[in-house]
């Protein structure tokens, strides 16, 4: 008698763009356990991008497209205040319950900080839902390593310039960068020091055509480049220099 093969239990994924949440979800996509049944993205209402990446959000729409997923977006106006946040993240997951019954599961590309974890155990649980960290406790040097030696591409799209320098923003994200990365800053930012912006690899069913935009410094302390569509590209790639 034959086992029967046990029913992937659906969950969110916490979608940025960036390396981290890409390789969370190669990661859910290799477990038989999961069923990645979309993406949720916090989405600026006032300047149409990603929270803290940047990103425009027609190339986040761009990015689920090319990874064949539906995206959720959790529209915040800016400033907005933490309870703001947590009111319409709330919703977003009460939308996701109408539109795939029995889901209860958001996963993130959290890597190490405890702080941030809790804080996401702490915030779903208060809805009834649990969190996924496929990436946990992972050496974030050898990940870096791995995103590269996969065929990941990236680009730097936000750079805290209290952590590493404003020159680094807008550069491919290659082994070119992690050697050059300095002692004390994360090989996948993950203390903030930098954001990325994925648009190209195994994942995706198409590469992304972008060329770089402006680089603006905010909040005298946030150096972002932009990035943007560009169907007059032969080929897809990321203009990163």
């Amino acid at each position: 008698m034959t086992t029967p093969t046990p029913t992937p239990t659906p969950t969110l994924l916490a979608w940025s763009g960036g390396k981290d949440c890409l390789l969370a979800l190669q990661r859910l996509l290799a477990d038989p356990q999961w069923q990645v049944a979309g993406l949720l993205t916090t989405v600026n209402r006032n300047y149409q991008r990603v929270a803290m990446h940047g990103t425009p959000r027609e190339v986040l729409q761009a990015q689920a497209a090319a990874l064949g997923l539906p995206l959720l977006e959790v529209m915040l106006d800016w400033p907005g205040s933490n309870e703001a946040y947590e009111a319409a993240h709330a919703q977003a997951l009460v939308e996701a319950r109408m539109r795939w019954p029995g889901i209860r599961h958001c996963a993130f590309g959290d890597l190490f900080l405890e702080d941030v974890r809790d804080y996401r155990v702490r915030q779903l649980g208060r809805e009834n839902w649990r969190a996924v960290f496929p990436l946990w406790g992972e050496d974030t040097a050898a990940l870096a390593r791995r995103f590269v030696g996969e065929g990941h591409r990236a680009v730097l799209c936000c750079v805290d310039t209290q952590q590493l320098d404003a020159d680094f923003c807008g550069r491919p994200y290659d082994a070119a960068l992690l050697d050059a990365l300095p002692a004390g800053v994360d090989p996948c930012g993950e203390r903030g020091e930098f954001h990325t912006l994925s648009y190209a690899g195994p994942l995706f069913r198409r590469p992304l055509k972008l060329r770089r935009g402006e680089s603006v410094l905010r909040d005298g302390r946030f150096q972002f480049t932009d990035f943007l569509l560009d169907d007059s590209r032969p080929d897809g790639h990321a203009a990163a220099d």
